[in-house]
């Protein structure tokens, strides 16, 4: 997926709400797109820090930035809304 494509998904989602993301060569994840200080230069190289469903509760509690990982957005193939996680 192209960067603008998924920085309108992350826009829209405002970094509240957890999506299931489908990638072309490896299995989908679930997480949350965080817009850390290095946002707009990850963005500019479509690269993209998600926090996943199993660092969740990490996430909720500290806040850190650690337990986020930093995905290529050209092995994305489709951004899905998860109903099922609570954030």
């Amino acid at each position: 997926m192209t960067n603008e494509a998924i920085a309108k998904v992350v826009d829209q989602k405002k970094g509240t709400t957890a999506v299931n993301i489908h990638f072309k060569q490896r299995t989908t994840i679930t997480g949350i797109f965080v817009k850390a200080h290095d946002y707009a230069d990850l963005k500019a190289k479509n690269l993209w820090r998600i926090v996943t469903e199993k660092h969740m509760d990490t996430w909720k509690r500290t806040q850190d930035i650690a337990v986020a990982k930093i995905f290529n957005g050209a092995d994305f193939t489709k951004l899905v809304e998860a109903t099922q996680i609570k954030i």
